[in-house]
């Protein structure tokens, strides 16, 4: 049964897709449903889903990293690959060729595919030559005798072409540039030099190309997680060569695990301190894949192994001991850190970071825990002296108070009420005045004055008024901490 996929246009539902059998029977992409319709009442149609395509085309697109980490996607329907020192890895272009139709035609896609100098040249083949491959320097020949669609161009620039008698590439090629230019815009002209090599048209990647991998193609495909470990160890030590001769460690490494079936999983673990051991980044990945174990299908088995080091950064030696022993009393508790992430997420561990507020309770942040030199963040510091003291616990929210009397305008409480308990103030240090944040507030928030007070049982409280006495208004007390 002939198959179409519509969408809306200009209020008006029309063939987005088709497959070999509706085209068959004469049906283009354009033509109304309605029409469709009316002419072949039997066909099957469904309405088209763009978020479903965009997640199949990039599920194609990690399973192309098997070729080459630069994949491209363009636009909704295609994948960009540089192949740049790739090839060889395949035997030649052909055959790598070969091997990408061959493995999407078993996984039921029907695709099309072009391999050129430059991303215009193959844009075009892989559309409108028969044959996939155009070889450095045949680029004109190739191209001249193409429809204007072969330049990406405009629907609406390419109809303009159209109707003045330029309907091909080589038309395009022997037309003078200059009244081409003025009339139709240069995007025309640049498009055609990017498809003939004259000018160099760069693609973006996805993501970003790790500085370090290894991989292993696997003969046979492996199921189980204890396999998995073993070949990360593999790859580790293969790793560790590599990171020593650039005196570096590895802070950030991902692990990529290629299914038979096309699918792909990506785990990532980082560390506090530059790594290079490889049992000790066997262990991360194993606390990885331990809490993920029940999201990881390895379907009919995983054929191809990538450890990538995402980032890296200088590796300081440390000395050891007569024993052989180093004297780091940080290793333990890095790796601790490192393995208790890896299991359980970035955000388990926590520290306190500073941030740009001079408001207490925006003055500080939590972050992961992260070592110093993988960036974190500076930590919250000692006070220095003469500062003002701050409380050993500061509530997330101020907690109002009830001031039962107060020395006005200026002064602190005398008693006040909290949590259902009268305190009666005999010691107090103050005002501090804290003043709102007026870039950030979206409106005009009252001045602070902050008071550190002790009560008759001895137990000391940071209030602070928030506005001032006057006529019309009464200033409003408030708890935000408790101090030793």
């Amino acid at each position: 049964m002939p198959l179409l996929v519509s969408h809306r246009e200009n209020n008006t539902q029309r063939i987005a897709a088709l497959d070999e059998h509706a085209e068959a029977r004469g049906l283009k992409r354009g033509i109304g449903i309605a029409d469709a319709r009316a002419m072949h009442p039997d066909v099957e149609i469904v309405e088209e889903a763009p978020q479903a395509d965009r997640r199949l085309l990039e599920s194609l697109a990690d399973w192309c990293d098997r070729y080459t980490p630069l994949v491209a996607l363009e636009g909704s329907d295609g994948l960009f690959l540089d192949i740049t020192g790739c090839v060889h890895l395949f035997g030649n272009e052909k055959r790598m060729l070969e091997d990408v139709l061959a493995r999407l035609f078993q996984q039921g896609f029907d695709v099309r595919a072009g391999l050129g100098s430059n991303p215009g040249m193959a844009w075009a083949a892989a559309r409108f030559l028969d044959r996939g491959i155009v070889t450095p320097g045949e680029e004109t020949g190739a191209m001249a005798p193409l429809p204007l669609a072969a330049l990406r161009i405009e629907p609406a620039t390419r109809a303009s072409l159209e109707s003045v008698g330029l309907r091909t590439v080589g038309a395009i090629m022997t037309a003078p540039r200059a009244p081409l230019v003025r009339r139709f815009g240069a995007t025309l002209v640049t498009r055609l030099d990017q498809a003939l090599g004259r000018i160099e048209e760069a693609i973006t990647p996805r993501l970003p190309v790790p500085p370090l991998s290894v991989e292993r193609h696997l003969a046979e495909p492996i199921l189980h997680t204890g396999d998995v470990l073993q070949l990360v160890g593999m790859l580790a030590r293969t790793l560790r060569g590599e990171l020593e001769r650039r005196g570096e460690g590895a802070h950030a490494l991902q692990l990529a695990l290629f299914r038979v079936d096309g699918m792909m999983n990506r785990l990532a673990v980082g560390a506090s301190r530059p790594l290079r051991d490889p049992l000790l980044i066997e262990h991360l990945f194993k606390e990885r894949l331990t809490a993920l174990e029940d999201r990881i299908d390895a379907g009919y088995g995983f054929e191809l192994v990538r450890l990538s080091v995402l980032k890296a950064s200088p590796f300081a030696l440390t000395q050891t001991d007569l024993a052989g022993e180093r004297n780091d009393d940080d290793a333990d508790l890095a790796l601790f850190s490192d393995r208790i992430r890896a299991r359980l997420g970035e955000k388990a561990l926590l520290r306190p970071v500073l941030a740009e507020s001079h408001l207490p309770e925006c003055a500080a942040a939590l972050a992961p825990a992260l070592h110093r030199s993988a960036g974190a963040g500076p930590s919250l510091p000692a006070p220095a002296a003469g500062e003002a003291e701050r409380p050993i616990r500061l509530f997330a929210r101020p907690e109002p108070v009830e001031v039962v009397a107060a020395e006005v305008p200026e002064g602190p409480p005398l008693r006040f009420r909290w949590r259902r308990a009268v305190h009666r103030v005999i010691r107090s240090e103050g005002p501090e005045r804290i003043a709102p944040e007026w870039w950030r507030e979206p409106h005009e928030t009252p001045t602070r004055d902050y008071f550190r007070i002790e009560d008759d049982g001895g137990r000391r409280y940071w209030l602070f008024r928030q506005g001032f006495y006057a006529a019309e208004t009464m200033p409003r007390w408030f708890m935000h901490g408790i101090f030793a």
